[in-house]
């Protein structure tokens, strides 16, 4: 009489995606291209159109670069004071 083996569950690594959501248009459709010897990336949108060339640091991915491109559609990379008046 043996004992039972215990089951062996692997646990899938998970990838970051390929492909972003257009903050534009919604679909799944926005690409990230980074050439790290210009120190440059290029997110564009294949299906509206939109694309957006930025200055990276070495460090920086592919998911940041589409944060970068979400603040510049919608706006938040302006900031403003909220407490400007003498309290």
């Amino acid at each position: 009489m043996g004992r039972r083996r215990k089951k062996v569950v692997r646990v899938p690594k998970k990838r970051l995606p390929k492909f972003f959501s257009c903050p534009k248009c919604g679909k799944e459709t926005v690409r990230v291209e980074i050439f790290r010897e210009e120190n440059r990336a290029v997110a564009g949108c294949s299906s509206c159109g939109l694309q957006e060339e930025f200055q990276i640091r070495p460090a920086q991915g592919e998911v940041d670069v589409y944060c970068m491109l979400t603040d510049r559609v919608y706006g938040s990379s302006k900031r403003t004071a909220i407490n400007t008046g003498n309290a």
